[in-house]
C-alpha cells in the first residue's frame, strides 16, 4: 500500500516564485530538524488546529499497524503555534520525501512571534509553505477521542521509533515555545495513564 505524495509535491507548487522560502513546522519539524536552515523563528498560522488524525505507515507505524501523527484542520479563528524555517530550494527534495505519507505542500501566511516587539510595530507576516495531510489522502485516519488516539499511539512503533516518543518530544517542544495545545496535552495525559498499567 502506497500513500507516496513526493512526486505530486514536486509539481504542486513552484518554488521559484519565492524570493525566500519559509516552511512552517507544527509537529516533528519543530524538534527534528534534519535539513539545513538559513533562519529559524517562532511563528504561528491562523485558522488551523493540530490534530492526530493522520496515519503513519512509514515513520511511527507500519502498513499493518499505522501510528498516528499530526495534520492540520481548518478551524475558524484558531491559531497554531510552531516554528518557521527559512530554507533554500534544494531542501524540498528531502522534505518532500520525509513528508511523503499523504502530505501535500500548501501555501500559507506565516505570522512571526512579535512578543519582544513594541505595540507600534507592524506584525511580520510572510507567505510560506506547510505540509498538510488533507482528509482526502489515503493515509488519513480521521477523528477519534483523545483516549482512543492515545491507545493507538501507545501500541504503535515504526522505522523512526515509538509513536509515543513523537508525542513526548512534541510536548516538550511546545512547552519550550510557551504553547498550550489542549488536544496534544490530553493525548500526553492518556499516554502517561496507559504507561502506569
Amino acid at each position: 500500500m502506497s500513500f507516496d505524495t513526493s512526486q505530486e509535491n514536486k509539481s504542486r507548487l513552484s518554488l521559484h516564485s519565492y524570493d525566500e522560502i519559509w516552511i512552517f513546522g507544527y509537529g516533528s519539524l519543530i524538534y527534528k530538524v534534519d535539513f539545513p536552515i538559513l533562519d529559524r523563528k517562532p511563528a504561528s498560522i491562523k485558522g488551523w488546529q493540530r490534530r492526530f488524525w493522520q496515519g503513519s505507515h512509514d515513520h511511527r507505524g507500519t502498513p499493518e499497524s499505522p501510528g498516528r501523527v499530526l495534520t492540520l484542520i481548518e478551524e475558524g479563528d484558531s491559531e497554531c503555534a510552531g516554528v518557521a524555517y527559512r530554507v533554500s530550494h534544494d531542501v524540498f527534495e528531502h522534505l518532500d520525501y520525509r513528508e511523503k505519507n499523504g502530505y501535500l505542500r500548501h501555501e500559507i501566511d506565516i505570522h512571526f512571534d512579535q512578543s519582544n516587539l513594541g505595540d507600534l510595530e507592524e506584525p511580520e507576516i510572510k507567505a510560506g509553505m506547510v505540509y498538510i495531510g488533507f482528509d482526502n489522502n489515503a493515509a488519513y485516519l480521521g477523528p477519534a477521542s483523545e483516549q482512543e488516539i492515545a491507545q493507538q499511539i501507545h501500541h504503535s512503533i515504526g522505522p523512526s521509533g515509538r509513536n509515543d516518543d513523537y508525542v513526548f518530544q512534541l510536548v516538550d517542544s511546545l512547552r519550550a515555545l510557551g504553547d498550550v495545545d489542549e488536544h496534544v496535552f490530553a493525548i500526553e495525559f492518556w499516554l502517561k495513564e496507559l504507561a502506569k498499567k
